[in-house]
């Protein structure tokens, strides 16, 4: 003897059970989804604090000030001789490059931990508006290096109104 009911109930059940394997993979896709997401926001918020991190350790150490009319840069420059600093700008960066020599030479010695830098460093800064190149000024004083870098000021011109 044939059940006519079961089948409808096997089909029935049958659907269901696909509906509700279809509405979990939806869920779990959802839920990688969103693992996904936050794992390439951590991911993106790991790369911003290492480069912080890195760029604050750029070497020379940099203060940039901005007045009205002109860019300061103040840089420490440590055991440097004004000799060994160059300074190259242009209109919308500066370059500052300063040779660190290794003076300890201390017979029988050997270094357990070295720390400071040696050698040549240099350091681009980038700025936010143009500047006239050749009022640029720049002093060494105690091993503080001080540029100021004039903007370029656009001439204006007063029309007479007739």
């Amino acid at each position: 003897m044939v059940d006519n009911e079961t089948p409808i109930i096997m089909d029935t059940e049958s659907n269901e059970t696909q509906e509700e394997a279809k509405e979990e993979n939806k869920r779990t896709e959802n839920r990688l989804s969103d693992i996904v997401s936050t794992i390439r926001d951590k991911q993106e918020e790991l790369g911003k604090s290492l480069s912080d991190y890195t760029s604050s350790f750029q070497k020379p150490l940099a203060d940039i000030m901005e007045t009205e009319t002109s860019f300061i840069i103040i840089t420490d420059l440590p055991g440097v001789k004004k000799d060994d600093i160059d300074i190259d700008i242009s209109e919308d960066s500066i370059d500052i490059t300063a040779k660190f020599e290794d003076e300890i030479n201390e017979e029988g010695a050997s270094y357990i931990k070295k720390e400071r830098n040696y050698g040549e460093t240099k350091r681009s800064i980038s700025l936010p508006a143009k500047i006239n190149v050749k009022g640029a000024t720049a002093r060494f004083n105690e091993s503080i290096l001080t540029v100021t870098l004039p903007k370029l000021m656009e001439e204006k011109h007063k029309v007479n109104i007739n």
